[in-house]
């Protein structure tokens, strides 16, 4: 028998974040320190998970919270999650609203089966959150970005995503506070999206993992903007509540008019399919939500200190500048002498890795169009930590750029 040839559509998958981390096992054998600025996860540094929290999964399992669950989610946690939205994100909606996903990826993934056709074009912010480029072309479409501007802090273009709307699309992702930019979207800008979203009868798909990771801003949901056009919310537990590993997500439809009802029976008829996200972790998460929450200004206080730590640092590096991030924990900077020094962003970011042990993402990983050039990094580790980084970053450039 000769080998199997697997199909298309997952040859083709790439997943920047993680695929990175294959070249820096490579420099690791060589005794070389690796500095692991790449994927953004809090517990992986000094962030940890609330006790409430992890008693809550022990208790659960002592307590025999172990049998499946309903496919659409523990009555009691989607209930907690509708309570959550209201108060935190003045969203109104019921648990009936609301479907348990195993992480915020299994919800896109269902999304975006439920929502595209062969051919059919989903518009997406530039540079975006990866998951959504790969599962648009997983089911056939076509992940089309509309550009977000750096010297506006990275906010939308709302005239350039007017103008890629074309029959083919499908609908309008907002992923807002933004993953990689750090973005956090003005709300006249997310309401004019919302108000082009109406014009064009699509639905809104608003990512919104990173709700409660805001600096000096506030932030507003998209589903509060909304009278008459369907919004589609995607949250989880890994970023405020620290679940990172726990993979627990949500998804909520904001559809006063019941446009996106058949769409909503698909997502749970994919719930079934896959059974149910874990039993006794869904327990824990009404924990997380009905809980303690005293942790997560904590958290923002500290993300808050790196932050300006590292953004004024990088912008001191000859050959970088950085918009400063408003949200979530990422710096974006545009690296000088890509496409002259370096080739790519990719080629970029191998030299930096071999020779400094530093490992950031490729920008154009985010996006082709509008990431390249750039890349992300993210600001968790102690101010210690990033220092050492950065003090290697600043000989790097230095010593290439003269």
């Amino acid at each position: 028998m000769g080998k199997v040839k697997a199909t298309e559509r997952v040859r083709t998958i790439e997943y920047a974040i993680r695929d990175v981390i294959v070249y820096a096992k490579q420099v690791a054998k060589t005794g070389k320190k690796i500095y692991y600025l790449n994927i953004g996860d809090p517990v992986a540094f000094d962030f940890d998970t609330p006790p409430h929290i992890k008693q809550a999964l022990i208790d659960a399992v002592k307590e025999g919270a172990n049998a499946y669950s309903a496919s659409e989610g523990l009555p009691e946690l989607r209930q907690a999650v509708a309570e959550k939205e209201k108060k935190i994100n003045r969203v109104t909606i019921s648990p009936d609203d609301v479907i348990i996903t195993t992480g915020i990826s299994e919800g896109i993934q269902m999304i975006m089966a439920a929502l595209i056709y062969s051919g059919d074009e989903i518009l997406l912010p530039g540079p975006t959150y990866p998951p959504y480029i790969s599962y648009a072309r997983f089911f056939g479409g076509r992940p089309v970005t509309y550009e977000t501007v750096e010297a506006e802090s990275w906010q939308p273009n709302v005239e350039d995503l007017r103008k890629k709307i074309t029959k083919k699309t499908r609908g309008i992702v907002v992923i807002n506070p933004n993953n990689p930019s750090g973005a956090l979207y003005e709300e006249k800008i997310v309401r004019q999206i919302v108000d082009l979203a109406g014009e064009y009868d699509l639905p809104v798909l608003s990512d919104e993992i990173y709700d409660q990771i805001v600096f000096e801003k506030k932030f507003t949901s998209t589903a509060t903007l909304s009278t008459d056009v369907p919004v589609i919310g995607l949250n989880g537990f890994s970023k405020a509540y620290l679940m990172t590993g726990w993979r627990l997500g949500y998804v909520y439809f904001h559809d006063q008019n019941g446009e996106l009802e058949e769409v909503k029976q698909c997502v749970e008829k994919e719930a079934r399919i896959r059974l149910c996200a874990n039993t006794p972790i869904q327990k824990a998460g009404v924990a997380a939500l009905n809980g303690p929450q005293d942790h997560v200004k904590e958290t923002v206080k500290k993300l808050r200190q790196r932050r300006d730590y590292a953004w004024k640092r990088l912008n001191e590096i000859e050959g970088i500048s950085c918009a400063k991030p408003e949200g979530a924990f990422y710096v974006f900077p545009k690296i000088e002498g890509v496409g002259s020094k370096w080739k790519t962003d990719m080629d970029f970011v191998l030299d930096l890795l071999r020779e400094t042990g530093v490992l950031f993402v490729h920008g154009s990983g985010f996006d082709p169009l509008y990431g390249a050039g750039h890349v992300r990094g993210v600001i968790l580790p102690p101010i210690e930590t990033l220092e050492q980084a950065l003090d290697r970053i600043e000989f790097f450039m230095k010593k290439k750029l003269k």
